[in-house]
């Protein structure tokens, strides 16, 4: 089964085609169109903007897509889309296409969850993965633990009260006016700082739930830096370092201790945020030494980010359940949640 996936729920425009066949993915082409060099100088990402940008590059994404491939239209067998969440603008101008090309090749079409996507990330490297799963989906938009029992069938273990991790990132980059986004230039300071210099709020670790909250913490940066720093010179990496640590912190424990609870045979981290070495190697060091025998799973680098690999990756384990969804009834829906 060939997948066309194509994504454009932020500022990403992205096709991917993936060949499936007995629950295993392989990636027959990947192209993203980034628009970072566009939004950078507003220090964020700008709806209207971001549309505008996907309207002028998802046909040529797509041509590179299918030449890179060599795969003809003729040769796809489903479309699968970002249907949400997202800018309902940029949303559209993916869900359009898709339609417009499911009837013009008289092609099914998937609509996936954006988050969906990011969970089938792990599932390119790691067809055999058993269940239960728990997933850390770590993004811009959103932080959540979430069940995966088998196959599209998820259970929301905990999730952000206010910001998402990601968002936090951005937001202490743009008090520290380091750049945008966020996330990569505060891996890079915090790598030369020190985690232990400055010690940061763990917001929610004395309650008995698995929710995240992380607008208090991006708060704490924002005032310390004004008490303790004004009119001097401000330790840019050290509060990186500490800031970074501190959100590792609560993302690792509130994970592992889900984890000892529902007695999941593997862990999944899933998301933009997913990139970040440091998340990384902390959760792997607390598995290994907390939880021997449970599986660690990654996805690679290139599908952390937003992409069409992930999308029709999360795609042709739709169509193996032959959900479709006629094109006349595909609708875009940027609050549309997994679970």
């Amino acid at each position: 089964m060939i997948i066309l996936g194509i994504e454009t729920s932020c500022d990403e425009t992205s096709a991917s085609l993936v060949h499936g066949q007995a629950g295993k993915v392989k990636i027959l082409s990947h192209v993203i169109a980034s628009q970072i060099t566009t939004h950078v100088k507003y220090g964020g990402v700008v709806p209207e903007v971001a549309a505008r940008q996907h309207v002028i590059k998802i046909i040529p994404v797509l041509d590179s897509t299918l030449k890179q491939a060599k795969v003809k239209p003729k040769n796809i067998d489903v479309i699968a889309v970002t249907r949400g969440p997202g800018l309902i603008t940029s949303l559209r101008v993916g869900t359009q296409t898709a339609k417009s090309l499911s009837f013009a090749w008289n092609k099914k079409i998937v609509g996936v969850n954006h988050m969906e996507g990011h969970i089938y990330a792990n599932w390119h490297d790691h067809p055999n993965t058993k269940f239960p799963v728990l997933c850390l989906v770590v993004s811009g938009g959103h932080t959540e633990l979430i069940l995966m029992t088998g196959h599209g069938q998820y259970q929301l273990i905990g999730r952000t009260r206010d910001d998402a991790a990601g968002e936090a990132f951005d937001k202490v980059a743009k008090i520290l006016q380091i750049g945008y986004p966020g996330g990569p230039m505060i891996q890079k300071l915090a790598a030369q700082g020190n985690p232990s210099k400055f010690s940061f709020p763990r917001p929610m670790l004395d309650q008995d739930n698995y929710d995240f909250s992380f607008s208090g913490l991006k708060t704490s940066v924002q005032y310390f830096i004004k008490k303790e720093f004004a009119g001097k010179k401000v330790p840019v990496n050290d509060i990186c370092a500490g800031f970074q640590q501190a959100v590792i912190d609560v993302l690792s424990e509130k994970t592992i201790s889900a984890s000892k609870k529902l007695k999941v045979k593997n862990i999944m981290l899933a998301g933009g945020v997913a990139a970040n070495s440091a998340l990384r190697n902390h959760l792997d060091k607390r598995i290994n030494k907390e939880l021997p025998g449970t599986g660690y799973l990654v996805p690679p680098l290139s599908l952390c980010t937003d992409n069409a690999g992930m999308i029709a990756v999360a795609g042709y384990h739709r169509a193996t359940q032959k959900d479709f969804t006629p094109w006349p009834k595909l609708a875009a829906d940027p609050n549309w949640e997994l679970i």
